[in-house]
């Protein structure tokens, strides 16, 4: 592959680019999905092409193509040099790359169990099992399980010299359940809701979910839910389940402080941030026991990889440090904007046929000292929340709501009953700031996040995010209608 790609390197550097790259991605996707003692979907692809990525005189150029072979690739850097020399004479301040030795280098996800290499019958008894479980009750009206494998390996070439060869693997499964009685509708998910649990790795991971195993506790759960009092509403002592505190980090935290984001360039579609730069290792963000860390080196992350679409190597650096702002998602086009010598290698693209553009990397809650049993016994009026049911957030990632599938009440440091329809609310520095207890790393966990989407045209990411469960004092807690 690097001997077609070095073609677009030496066309780049005969029109005197100021930067150029080609990344060549081969992508295969399996998906598997059971509803209802029935195939809802089965699905098996392969996709292969470039895209070419031009800087010159300070605007940028992009093309991308399907057809793999050396003209096709000499079109597209054509095409992409053309696009930046028609950039730059509208372009106001020029675009310029942070320093970045060239990497000579391969990488591979780790993993134990090739998924393509497991039978599709296994994958599909394993879902029939869990759904067979999950509607043993004839007031569970819906079931359903999938798995899906995503394998994506790439070559990128630089102008700069860098040689980079990467296989990346990640696996998923979940599997929710639907009561419904009397006009009431509850759900439950395992063991994370919009579409379970994904990590980079093998079929390894599908057989620790242990979907079946997991079935009949998530039908009882969603039966509960059906005549359990509603939540209550007032000021409790909230703690969030690592699974809700995943999307609680995302929304708040992570797109916070993309720095594209930041500096108003996804404004007019996906929004602003209120965590503006001159907040930087200022502004306190949260409490002092917060710290917050982006990592590309993370095993099992769904960013994680060698390196990012800009070439970047990966590393491990504070977002927030004893709660306060203390780093961005960065690039190396935007890392000047703060000063930096260095991308953080935040950089990342939906596949070949789009541009590479400032991504969340795994970002994750650093565990705190407090056994998960203590924070119990210490909450005289609070709810436990898990598993996210729906959210929203406004345009500078300060306002939001979060409704959960399902709540319990904490009285007097004991876990009592379980409620429906939770809902919590607040502003992310002061939410952040009331967070009292973190749990001890025995119950850190972490999840991903699958469907993240930014830019225009749209762009999907993954990311995870870690935790162990936490404590935020005398948040609005509500009930959410239906």
């Amino acid at each position: 592959m690097f001997k077609l790609a070095v073609k677009a390197i030496e066309i780049a550097d005969k029109r005197k680019a100021d930067f150029a790259d080609i990344r060549i991605i081969e992508a295969r996707r399996q998906n598997l999905s059971v509803k209802n003692g029935e195939i809802a979907g089965l699905n098996d692809t392969v996709t292969l092409g470039f895209g070419v990525r031009v800087l010159l005189r300070g605007s940028w150029g992009f093309a991308s193509s399907n057809n793999l072979n050396r003209h096709s690739i000499e079109l597209c850097t054509l095409k992409a040099i053309e696009i930046a020399r028609a950039g730059a004479m509208i372009t106001g301040k020029p675009a310029r790359m942070a320093a970045e030795p060239p990497w000579q280098d391969f990488w591979q996800t780790p993993f134990i169990k090739d998924p393509f290499a497991v039978p599709i019958e296994k994958k599909l008894d394993l879902l029939f099992k869990t759904d067979a479980i999950l509607r043993k009750n004839p007031r569970i009206k819906s079931a359903t399980g999938n798995i899906s494998f995503i394998r994506e390996h790439q070559w990128h070439l630089t102008t700069e010299g860098s040689r980079i060869e990467q296989m990346l693997l990640s696996s998923g499964a979940g599997a929710s359940a639907t009561a419904i009685s009397g006009g009431e509708v509850q759900i439950r998910s395992y063991p994370s809701t919009h579409g379970g649990q994904a990590l980079s790795g093998g079929y390894e991971l599908i057989e620790t979910l242990d979907l079946a195993g997991n079935a009949e506790r998530t039908r009882e759960e969603a039966l509960a839910l059906l005549t359990a009092p509603q939540c209550p509403s007032g000021r409790k002592d909230l703690i969030i389940g690592q699974n809700q505190l995943a999307l609680q980090i995302h929304e708040s935290v992570g797109h916070a402080t993309e720095l594209d984001r930041v500096l108003g360039y996804e404004e007019s579609y996906a929004g602003s941030s209120f965590a503006t730069t001159e907040k930087l290792g200022k502004f306190r963000y949260a409490s002092p026991i917060v710290n917050l860390v982006a990592d590309a080196t993370l095993p099992g992350g769904l960013a994680t990889a060698g390196y990012d679409d800009d070439a970047v190597q990966a590393q491990r650096w504070h977002i927030v440090r004893n709660g306060i702002l203390s780093g961005y998602m960065t690039n190396r086009e935007f890392a000047h904007a703060i000063g930096a010598a260095r991308s953080r290698g935040s950089c990342r693209a939906d596949g070949f046929s789009n541009i590479p553009i400032t991504r969340i990397c795994n970002l994750s809650l650093m565990p705190g000292n407090t056994p998960y049993e203590e924070i119990i016994a210490s909450t005289k009026d609070g709810i436990i929340m898990e598993n996210n049911k729906s959210w929203s957030i406004d345009q500078k990632r300060l306002n939001f709501q979060f409704g959960c599938e399902s709540g319990w009440l904490v009285k007097n440091g004991k876990k009592t009953i379980l409620v429906k329809n939770p809902t919590y609310q607040g502003i992310t520095p002061e939410f952040w700031n009331s967070c009292d207890a973190i749990a001890d790393e025995n119950h850190w966990r972490l999840y991903g996040v699958v469907n993240c989407g930014k830019g225009q045209p749209s762009q999907t990411a993954m990311m995870c995010h870690g935790s162990s469960p936490a404590r935020f004092k005398k948040v609005k807690i509500g009930v959410k209608n239906h």
